[in-house]
């Protein structure tokens, strides 16, 4: 059957949603080269780029799927996954709460938290640095799927053994990612407190901590998406009716793409304003770092 979309048909779409893609990637390119002198203009600049790329890529969405006539089962339109998500926020709530308030939060905050302490601990021991980081890296390349199964058998079906499987994938990036990061600073540095007499906490909380901050940092922001695949993922291998994973698998099963697409959709929202956040707070922290000095 043809689709219609505000008056066009047929390929008619798809040729308008071609020309609006030329528009767009022209006004881009325009906003690119712009050299503003005002830091005002100069962020509206810099969101507006993004915006209207992904605006663009949904324009284009929506006119393949459409101007082609794409199965439904193989690839709705934008707009009918919206048309979902707006008739569908009950479910998509409570799925978020199960997925994301429980499982990924917690996980999270003691995956990074162990992973954070650890690295203090074993930070003057050179047998534990040099035995931990090659462990670290086997474990961070541990399958979720070999991982999901054993967590469901020990902790349950409920959201705790997501949580598992959270800490396990963001225990071992901070881990490794925060002994680098304590030993980033320079020589000269440390000479330098040596000979002011200071003690090794004072070492570590004024020089070591600061200049690890940016692997720490790097590593919450791995972590924030690691920690919503392990969650989804997990949520295949045993759960509640209840979760962006467990809806997602029955959704596939009967072909129901638009609420899978819209559970892809909450979780890519609350990945990236997760993710966002973590940025923002990193700004503040390690306004010294290099790259975050804003060249005037």
């Amino acid at each position: 059957m043809e689709q219609r979309l505000f008056g066009l048909t047929g390929t008619s779409i798809l040729w308008a949603a071609l020309a609006f893609w030329v528009v767009a990637w022209a006004v881009n390119q325009r906003l690119a080269g712009v050299r503003a002198s005002n830091a005002g203009t100069k962020v509206v600049i810099n969101l507006a780029i993004p915006v209207l790329f992904g605006v663009t890529l949904l324009v284009l969405w929506e006119g393949v799927t459409r101007g082609l006539n794409v199965p439904q089962v193989v690839m709705p339109p934008p707009s009918m996954v919206w048309d979902r998500i707006t008739g569908s926020v009950d479910i998509l709530w409570a799925d978020f709460q199960q997925t994301f308030l429980k499982a990924v939060i917690v996980g999270y905050i003691i995956g990074c938290s162990i992973g954070f302490l650890v690295a203090i601990l074993i930070d003057r021991s050179p047998f534990w640095k040099a035995g931990i980081m090659p462990v670290g890296n086997l474990m961070s390349a541990l399958p979720i799927i070999g991982i999901a199964p054993i967590m469901v058998m020990w902790f349950g079906f409920d959201w705790p053994s997501k949580a598992a499987v959270v800490v396990v994938m963001t225990f071992f990036p901070m881990l490794v990612n925060t002994i680098a990061g304590l030993n980033a600073a320079g020589h000269m540095e440390r000479d330098l407190m040596h000979t002011y007499a200071s003690s090794y906490p004072q070492t570590l909380i004024k020089l070591r901590l600061p200049a690890a901050m940016p692997f720490i940092f790097n590593a919450l922001k791995i972590n924030s998406t690691l920690a919503l695949i392990g969650a989804i993922v997990a949520e295949f291998f045993g759960t509640p009716i209840v979760g962006m994973g467990f809806r997602i698998s029955t959704a596939v099963g009967s072909l129901n793409i638009d609420l899978v697409w819209a559970e892809i959709f909450v979780a890519a929202l609350a990945g990236s304003l997760t993710y966002g956040a973590i940025a923002l707070v990193e700004r503040s922290v390690t306004f010294w770092h290099p790259s975050n000095r804003r060249t005037r």
